[in-house]
């Protein structure tokens, strides 16, 4: 088997309302699926790509309902592992206002926190054309940590590009845990995507080209800052500059939309395009994921991309 990409890391069961109220006052919820790595092998595989996404599942109904959902969406899940260990974990969406979400996980000693690297199958990651991590899988344990460490030596052997996203989560970890692993991963990276304060958490720095100078180990890196509704800051060892948002009429959700964003980057650099045009890509699917309400109900299929783009005056050719 080949792959466009190849990611793993943990994916949860969310349980949403579409009322704005507390939770205690919510009495009905929507079962989805929520998780930045399985949100990326999604937007990629509605793109078109050829993807794997694996973690270690409970095995429980709910663990099942996960592999189930994401296999249906076109993504390869056949390295998925199951356990009777642990349990697969949930998490809960309380909506306030279209802006003001609140998330509780409930994920400490989940099935996923239990992944080992000697449960990694080298030869599929080597496969791929792109490794896409995240911070959030070495802040769930050693022994997951562990697991990113070692996709990254095989990724480095076997010549895949490496795509990290830092995606800080101060639930699991706090920043003076996180700063030097999450460093440490990004100078093993090809191609980092930051949010511009996650930069700010790690280096200091507010301004996205100092962030890139100080996160930067060598020249060969690309770096793309994402800047929310402004949209990204772009740099690598040819060009860089600023790449402006798309207007968005309203917020239904703003989650996922960072994970939509790496998709479209990504599916841009593995069409051959520039890294301004892969990333007003990833500008547009961001545009369209906050829309709707869910994880990855608002991720858009090729056609739907186009006509953004084509809206916007920058369609791009599709046979490039």
């Amino acid at each position: 088997m080949t792959l466009d990409v190849a990611t793993f890391g943990e994916t949860m069961v969310l349980f949403s309302s579409d009322r704005l109220v507390p939770l205690e006052y919510t009495h009905q919820f929507y079962k989805q699926i929520g998780g930045a790595e399985s949100n990326v092998a999604i937007g990629l595989a509605r793109l078109g790509h050829q993807v794997g996404w694996f973690s270690k599942l409970g095995n429980d109904p709910f663990g099942r309902y996960i592999e189930k959902f994401i296999r249906g969406e076109g993504v390869d899940t056949s390295r998925c592992i199951y356990t009777d260990q642990a349990p697969t974990a949930v998490f809960f969406k309380e909506k306030l206002t279209p802006k003001n979400i609140n998330v509780y996980y409930y994920r400490k000693g989940s099935a996923a926190s239990l992944l080992r690297a000697d449960e990694l199958d080298e030869t599929y990651i080597g496969s791929a054309k792109m490794l896409h991590l995240s911070g959030i899988t070495p802040a769930l344990s050693q022994s997951a940590k562990e697991a990113v460490y070692k996709a990254i030596e095989v990724a480095k052997a076997k010549g895949v590009k490496i795509v990290f996203d830092p995606n800080i989560r101060l639930k699991l970890w706090s920043i003076e845990e996180a700063k030097p692993v999450l460093l440490d991963l990004i100078r093993q990276a090809d191609i980092v995507l930051p949010g511009v304060e996650e930069g700010q958490l790690i280096t200091g720095e507010t301004q996205p080209e100092k962030i890139v100078d100080a996160l930067r180990a060598h020249e060969q890196q690309t770096f793309v800052v994402k800047l929310g509704a402004k949209g990204a800051y772009y740099t690598n060892s040819q060009e860089k500059g600023y790449v402006p948002g798309f207007t968005v009429e309203e917020v239904v959700d703003p989650v996922g939309a960072g994970d939509g964003f790496a998709a479209g980057v990504m599916s841009g650099l593995l069409r051959g395009w520039t890294i301004q045009e892969a990333v007003r890509l990833g500008n547009a699917i961001g545009a369209i994921v906050v829309g709707v309400s869910g994880d990855v109900e608002g991720l858009p299929y090729w056609a739907e991309v186009q006509q953004k783009l084509e809206d916007n005056g920058t369609r791009q050719d599709v046979v490039r």
